[in-house]
Parts: structure tokens; sequence; C-alpha cells
């Protein structure tokens, strides 16, 4: 059953019946597993236990093999080969095992080409892995309580872009006019051409999904933290947004084309040789991260 449209439907060239069928097409993405969900949600939890989540997912061959095949990799390098669920989550910590999954789990919704973003074949997911790699180090850096509430959001904020591409690429010059004349930034002109633009169409998405209402306000907003007050979360994805898009990963047609807010920096007390140390790190470790999404890019 679809839910009501976001409000502002009625705006822009498509009729309603053509937004239900947008909304319609989540149903043709690879849901998350419920595996992932309650793995996500015993390394959110600081009760849990190693044993907690090595009995998820001791049972299931395809994570085994998959999280095994990563901890032996050279991206982690371990000393003696890792052969046991129990070994894996050891070694690497229940939070990254989380990340893991959680990547593996989602990497064939975004490794197709997005022709509307002018995105080829796994640039969004190659520019979804970093931009969560960033989102967790600015988040460690702030002591942020829920790194993975923080990695999985930033992973999947702009899943919304593997639905609307099509729609997106079929009014361009519509939302590019808007965007150059009038001022709009790109989401903005989403928004008014097509009648919902891909921030909210992935928070419906992550709700369909049964995400929890943290990250679903989290990539509800993450082009707009300024509509969130109190909560660092939302600030903490557009800053490693921005600083994808300051690096050039990620940046298709859509890119250049967002508001800036310079106050995030200051409400997150990140200075600007902080930025570079976070830019400077993430281009130390480029191979072992072209290394790990190579990986997981070809998970089950």
């Amino acid at each position: 059953m679809v839910k009501n449209p976001w409000p502002g439907y009625e705006k822009g060239i498509l009729m309603k019946t053509d937004i239900k069928e947008i909304i319609e097409k989540i149903d043709d993405l690879r849901p998350v597993s419920q595996i992932c969900m309650k793995v996500v949600k015993i390394a959110r939890d600081p009760d849990s236990t190693i044993s907690d989540i090595v009995e998820v997912i001791q049972y299931d061959p395809g994570i085994t093999a998959n999280l095994l095949r990563i901890c032996n990799s050279a991206y982690f390098s371990p000393r003696k080969p890792i052969e046991s669920i129990k070994q894996a989550v050891a070694y690497l910590g229940m939070e990254k095992v989380a990340n893991m999954i959680i990547m593996s789990g989602n990497a064939k919704n975004f490794c197709a080409s997005q022709e509307g973003y002018d995105l080829q074949e796994g640039e969004l997911w190659r520019y979804s892995v970093s931009s969560a790699l960033i989102a967790q180090d600015i988040a460690e850096k702030m002591k942020y309580p829920n790194l993975p509430l923080i990695f999985t959001s930033a992973l999947l904020k702009d899943i919304g872009k593997v639905i609307l591409s099509n729609y997106v690429k079929d009014a361009f010059q519509e939302i590019w006019e808007k965007v150059k004349k009038l001022n709009f930034s790109f989401n903005e002109a989403e928004k008014e051409v097509i009648g919902i633009d891909h921030a909210e169409l992935g928070a419906m998405i992550v709700e369909r999904w049964n995400f929890s209402p943290d990250m679903i306000k989290i990539i509800r907003y993450h082009h707009d933290p300024d509509k969130v007050d109190g909560d660092i979360s939302v600030p903490i994805i557009y800053l490693a947004d921005s600083i994808c898009m300051m690096i050039g990963v990620g940046v298709g047609s859509d890119g250049l084309s967002y508001r800036y807010h310079n106050e995030v920096m200051e409400r997150l007390g990140i200075s600007h040789h902080t930025v570079q140390t976070i830019i400077m790190n993430y281009w130390e470790n480029m191979r072992n991260v072209e290394e790990l999404i190579s990986i997981t890019k070809g998970a089950d």
C-alpha cells in the first residue's frame, strides 16, 4: 500500500499518478535484509556483546563467506588468517562488522550508472562509501556516541537518486534552468519540477525498510542542516557530503549546485585545520578505500 505523496507533489511537470509511480519503485530496490537490520541494532546497543552479533550472522553462509573474505583482504591484512565469524567480530569490532554487512548488503543498489546525475557505473557507490568513511571520521572526532547510525545514514543518504535518476534525466533541462537562472539549489529544483527530491525519496525508502526515525530524519535533511535543531547528526552528514564535493568525489551534474551552510563547522566546533586533516587522512587511505569498495561491490 503506497502512502500519500510528500506535500508539494502537485507542483512541477508530473501528475499525481507519476509521483505514486516513483514511490512504488521503492519496491524495485533490493531491500536491506533482516539480518542487516539486527546487526546494526546490536552494534548500536552499548550492552551488546560479541556473542550477540555472532549468534545473528553465524548461520548465514553468504554473510559469513563475504565477511571472512573482507577480513582476510589486503585492506585489513590480519597477521593470521581469520577463519570464523567469532574471530572476525573480535578482530574488527562490532561497529566495523556492522559497516561491512550494511555495505555489502547495499552495493547492488548503488553500482549502476545514474544518468540523470551524470554518474558513471560505480561512481554513486564510491561516493556513498567515501561519505560514510568521512562522516565516521568526523563523528569519532566529535565523540558522537552512535557511530553505526552515522555510517549507515551517510552510506544510504543518496539512495533516492537510484530511483529518481531517470526522472531527473527526462526533466534535466527544466531543472537546470531553475538552478542557473533562479538560483535554486539542485534539490530545490528537483522538488519544484518533479514534485519530490532525492532526499525526500531517500527518507521514504529507509522508512519503508523500517530504519529508525533518527536515520529517516538524517536522510531527509542531509542537504538542509538548518532545519534540524539540537542534534549534530545531520550537520555531521552534511559536512561529510561537503568534504566529498570539495575533493571531487561523486561530483556529478548536481554536485556543485547545493547551498553551503557556513555555520555548520562552527556548530560542530570543527576548524579548517581539522577539515584539512580529515581530507589528508582520506587521501592517504585512498588505496585501501578503493580495495574495500571493490570487495563490497562484488558481494551478493
